[in-house]
């Protein structure tokens, strides 16, 4: 059976930063087959399944999108015939359609001679329809497993459908435009040897092409590059849905771009150089006539002493890309403001016994995401987006809380989802969870997306305030500084009250002064009353 990508959230696409198998590894469900980074984290993806495997398909530097095929594995047969039951076959117009079998079926033929076998569309889970995108195979031609088959769309995600049988494709039953749903024909083949199930099949060696056969050479080359011709000629287009769906959306014609990736694969940074090399020639034009950032200039460091440069990580530089995108894309405005906890502070050391029996540190970052919520829920605008247009304010009805934590590798922001759902000890024990997930890279990519508001907290760190910036598409971010104890004016005199140091940027694009000071009101109200968190 394959072992495939699974779901990427949001995220179009990952590198492979490690392999953790060999093929002829025996492995059990949870042992992890290889590392993949994102621009936020790093996540193993294990097996999903006990066996052996038999292939590979990746290497260290791919970039992968969602149900991309990481390799094969070779089950026993009590286990394969438990997954893939046969399915009935749809009516088909060729005169042979009861030697065929779904393409994942566990159905052996006869042996001895050809077999013809059809390609549906797999389970889709709860989407009814997807459309057809992109026809990558033509009849007539000579196939691999693994080979592109087509490229299917929803409105959530794009998938590719690669073909798991080793022959000749007899017929292409979808075209470009076509909605299909689950077990919809996709083509027709016959298999050039005793058809086998998909697991068995792409378990045997691809063959081939023999040192004196030119042409069976062309035909069998490798499934990485066995993609159509280009209208153009005979080069072909090597690249992912991501990949696709950015350059039909931004008007990039894949045949004129060349691939930098692994094996010519084209990436989404090909796509984006061609864009600003050949569409923007006016502002390329514009930027060389001053209108620009300034470089920064290039100092030799090593003419004033001994240096040493150590490479950023991936996260680090991604990161840094994306405060950068942020902060001169983002008018950020920033509110501070000391907060009275010194009650807050009395309640938490109280049930501290409590906390250590649930084997939970509550700090009292559980209470600031807790105020948080109920606060953007008196003021909304602070937990919506601005539209890709700049014209509209996108409110949202949940709250998702990202939370920044530091690890080894560079900053991350993994989200509580549902956090204005969840009292004091979930949110408590949901953010240790996340934390350590951080810093063990064992995050999904599900914990790194759909985040409404981020808070930073700089903990023990100290600080009596900094600049927070923005997390776009979110509007807003906290910043949390150390708490101290200072003197404070109540009723005839001075009393030592602990202060907790915060701020808040925002996009003045959307949120003024008078958002941001009622917000910080608000806050500070049920942070020093901590009985307004159950009101």
């Amino acid at each position: 059976m394959n072992i495939v990508l699974p779901s990427l959230g949001d995220i179009d696409e990952v590198e492979v930063t490690e392999i953790c198998v060999s093929v002829g590894d025996v492995v059990s469900a949870e042992d992890s087959v290889i590392v993949i980074e994102s621009d936020k984290a790093s996540m193993e993806v294990p097996a999903g399944h006990e066996g052996t495997v038999t292939e590979l398909h990746v290497s260290v530097g791919d970039m992968l999108s969602e149900g991309a095929a990481i390799g094969v594995l070779s089950q026993t047969k009590t286990e394969a015939a438990a997954e893939s039951p046969a399915q009935p076959l749809p009516r088909s117009d060729l005169a042979d359609s009861k030697s065929r079998q779904h393409a994942g079926d566990d159905v052996e033929a006869p042996a001895g001679g050809p077999q013809t076998v059809q390609i549906l569309v797999p389970e889709l889970g709860d989407i009814e329809q997807v459309e057809v995108i992109e026809v990558a195979a033509q009849p007539g031609t000579l196939v691999n497993p693994g080979d592109l088959l087509v490229v299917l769309e929803s409105d959530k995600a794009s998938m590719e459908i690669p073909l798991e049988v080793s022959g000749k494709l007899l017929e292409i039953s979808v075209a470009v435009g076509d909605q299909v749903s689950a077990g919809s024909l996709l083509a027709v083949a016959e298999v050039d040897t005793p058809y086998q199930s998909a697991s068995e099949t792409l378990a045997q060696p691809r063959p081939q092409p023999a040192a004196n056969s030119a042409g069976e050479a062309e035909s069998l080359q490798d499934s990485s590059i066995s993609q159509p011709p280009r209208s153009g000629g005979g080069a072909a287009i090597y690249a992912g849905p991501a990949t696709r769906r950015l350059a039909r959306e931004i008007g990039v014609p894949l045949e004129q771009v060349a691939g930098s990736g692994n094996r010519g694969r084209i990436t989404k940074d090909d796509v984006k150089a061609w864009a600003k090399a050949t569409l923007n020639q006016p502002a390329s034009a514009l930027a060389s006539a001053g209108s620009a950032l300034p470089a920064l200039p290039e100092v030799d460091f090593a003419k004033f002493g001994s240096v040493e440069e150590v490479p950023l990580s991936r996260i680090q530089k991604q990161v840094a890309a994306n405060m950068h995108r942020s902060w001169v894309n983002i008018p950020h405005v920033t509110q501070h403001a000391q907060v009275d906890i010194d009650d807050l502070e009395l309640f938490r050391l109280s049930v501290k016994a409590e906390a250590q029996a649930r084997g939970v540190k509550l700090s009292p970052l559980p209470f600031v995401i807790k105020a948080v919520c109920q606060t953007l829920a008196a003021h909304p605008k602070l937990n919506g987006s601005v539209s890709a247009n700049g014209e509209n304010l996108v409110f949202k009805h949940y709250m998702n809380i990202g939370i920044a934590v530091d690890t080894p590798e560079g900053l991350v922001v993994p989200v509580i989802r549902g956090a204005d759902q969840m009292g004091i000890w979930a949110l408590a024990e949901k953010a240790q969870e996340l934390a350590e997930k951080a810093r063990n890279k064992k995050l999904a990519l599900d914990d790194l997306s759909a985040g409404t508001f981020t808070i930073s907290s700089l903990g023990a760190l100290g600080g009596t305030g900094f600049t927070p910036i923005i997390n776009a598409p979110e509007v807003a971010i906290l910043g949390v500084g150390k708490s101290r104890v200072s003197p404070v004016w109540r009723s005839e005199g001075f009393e030592p009250r602990l202060q907790l140091p915060l701020s808040l940027s925002y996009d003045h694009r959307v949120i003024n002064g008078t958002d941001g000071g009622h917000f910080m009101a608000t806050l500070a109200e049920l942070l020093g009353d901590i009985r307004r968190l159950s009101l």
